[in-house]
């Protein structure tokens, strides 16, 4: 007898939304407050778009945010081109004991607690002597950003068929003509996946970029919680607002690279079984 049980009523399913009701309503609440005409969250008076014009009419918390956006642009672009170095460092080593060790080291900075991190990369900084801000904010952010696009990428490496690479070689291809022809357009869908993700860290990284800033150099997220501090103030929940549907929109765009992705990894096995060559 088939079960008539809607499966969209399943418990699981009601757990799935619960947890997500969960996780979402402290920022739709911060959210619905950023519109109100009062000045506290206790109590909704009115729409406003008030405290947003606040917050663009703050000439300092403007340059904090181009200061994070900068911060964000060249840590990612910078640790994108590291991680796509080490993947196919890692995935070029022949020994599996090697290469889980190499993986191993890999993980050591997204698996430690941001403390930990942050104060490590502030003890660094003073025995080098180097003076805290842009400087010391930006390597840090390479730093844990790094092993970010090496989880992004190598699983693209995993899925390219070694058959590609003889054959181009075969062709006469040099190892330059390898890797920007052959390699970097098969993984393209991971590279970019990778540079959204270091930059989602980037923008939202509090713990750690609060241990290394200095001089005059500050992000938002340090900000938000140096101006929660002094009070609550709603130009706050506007502000927070406007952070989560920017790295919202960030999200949606890693998404749908992803999906690319697997669609053309779905299309190259296809083609490879047409051809009888072998898909790994």
């Amino acid at each position: 007898m088939r079960n008539s049980f809607n499966p969209r009523f399943k418990p699981s399913n009601l757990y799935l939304w619960l947890v997500f009701l969960i996780l979402y309503a402290p920022i739709l609440y911060l959210g619905y407050y950023s519109f109100n005409s009062g000045e506290t969250m206790h109590g909704f008076e009115g729409f406003t778009w008030h405290w947003y014009r606040e917050v663009f009419a703050d000439t300092r918390l403007l340059i904090i945010v181009l200061n994070t956006v900068v911060i964000a642009l060249f840590s990612s672009a910078i640790s994108t081109i590291l991680g796509v170095i080490g993947a196919i460092a890692i995935h070029r080593t022949r020994r599996v004991r090697r290469q889980n060790a190499l993986l191993s080291l890999n993980n050591v900075l997204i698996v430690s607690p941001d403390v930990i991190i942050g104060a490590s990369f502030l003890i660094f900084f003073t025995m080098l002597g180097i003076k805290l801000g842009f400087a010391s904010v930006l390597i840090s952010h390479i730093a844990f950003s790094v092993p970010i696009v090496v989880i992004m990428v190598l699983p693209r490496l995993k899925e390219m068929s070694p058959t590609l690479l003889d054959a181009a070689r075969d062709l006469g291809a040099t190892e330059w003509d390898v890797l920007t022809k052959v390699v970097l357009p098969v993984i393209k869908s991971g590279i970019f996946a990778g540079f959204f993700m270091a930059l989602t860290y980037s923008l939202d990284d509090f713990a750690v970029t609060f241990f290394v800033t200095g001089n005059g150099f500050t992000t938002l997220s340090v900000e938000i919680y140096s101006r929660a501090r002094q009070g609550v103030s709603l130009s706050i929940n506007a502000l927070s607002t406007l952070i989560f549907l920017f790295t919202l929109a960030l999200v949606v765009g890693y998404y749908f690279i992803s999906r690319r992705g697997q669609a053309g990894a779905a299309g190259r096995r296809g083609r490879n079984a047409e051809w009888g060559l072998p898909n790994k």
